[in-house]
């Protein structure tokens, strides 16, 4: 169980999505809840009661859109951070964070920033069930590579378990490897396959069609505000997770049960105690 309430954290939460939906339909940039938010958004008509965190996803175009204009186009205290504009950053998709609060999700996994709303692109995708395993497993031996090399080595000690990540840091870079990933994930052109991977980290499940599934984002009812989903909510949420309208029993619902947060301190005041 996490050692913090739910509730507040997921309304600063909604707090990031409103102000996202704002500057996205200021600056004609689409987007749609996806996963659980999106599961949230059709059972629940907000959050999952227990969940704690806020996906959404954008097709490439937009995203790097995004990059490029985020200093300017979001207010304060949001930011927008991604590998490309942070060289610390750890992940090959991005965030607008928070930066009036302090998160540490992992002690092993070290990034210190704010609460956040999960930023994926969404790239075009393979035909195929041969070529769509092909392209994943490519995708998930990179990005696993890329979480070896950023894991904190000694984890589990200094015996055989840091092998793999102490070779992984000497034959890679952590953006060597971010561009690896990118670069395979952009292998399908968006605006002209029919198929959209919407959340590369879901598997063949999120690959949908991108005309039928995807569509143009649509408004859907989330927490008494309206944000976007697809055109077809059910058949990717189907698609995804089967029966998604019968909430999981308690023992197999996700929580990230956060290692350290803070919602009154900026997190570039945060000074870490080193006796924790």
């Amino acid at each position: 169980m996490p050692n913090y309430e739910i509730r507040p954290l997921q309304l600063r939460m909604l707090d990031i999505l409103v102000a996202i939906d704002k500057v996205f339909a200021e600056h004609n940039l689409r987007y749609y809840l996806v996963d659980g938010s999106l599961i949230g958004a059709v059972r629940e008509k907000g959050f999952i009661p227990w969940d704690d965190d806020v996906d959404i996803a954008m097709p490439r175009d937009d995203y790097e859109l995004l990059i490029k204009h985020s200093r300017e186009w979001l207010p304060e205290p949001y930011e927008f951070v991604c590998f490309e504009n942070d060289p610390k950053y750890p992940l090959h998709f991005g965030k607008i964070q928070d930066a009036s609060t302090t998160l540490i999700e992992r002690p092993h996994l070290y990034y210190l920033g704010g609460i956040y709303v999960d930023i994926f692109p969404i790239d075009g995708a393979p035909e195929g069930k041969m070529r769509q395993r092909l392209y994943q497993f490519k995708y998930k031996m990179l990005t696993k590579a890329l979480y070896f090399h950023f894991r904190d080595p000694y984890r589990h000690g200094h015996g055989p378990s840091c092998w793999i990540p102490l070779l992984i840091r000497k034959v890679f870079t952590m953006n060597g490897l971010q561009q690896s990933i990118k670069r395979h994930m952009m292998l399908y052109d968006f605006n002209t396959s029919r198929l959209a991977a919407v959340n590369h980290n879901d598997g063949l499940g999120s690959m949908v069609d991108r005309v039928e599934v995807l569509g143009d984002p649509t408004p859907v009812e989330f927490e008494g505000k309206m944000v976007k989903g697809m055109k077809d909510n059910h058949a990717y949420l189907t698609q995804l997770f089967g029966d998604y309208m019968t909430p999981p029993p308690a023992g197999n619902r996700h929580q990230h049960n956060f290692h350290y947060m803070d919602l009154n301190l900026p997190y570039r005041e945060y000074k870490e105690d080193k006796n924790k």
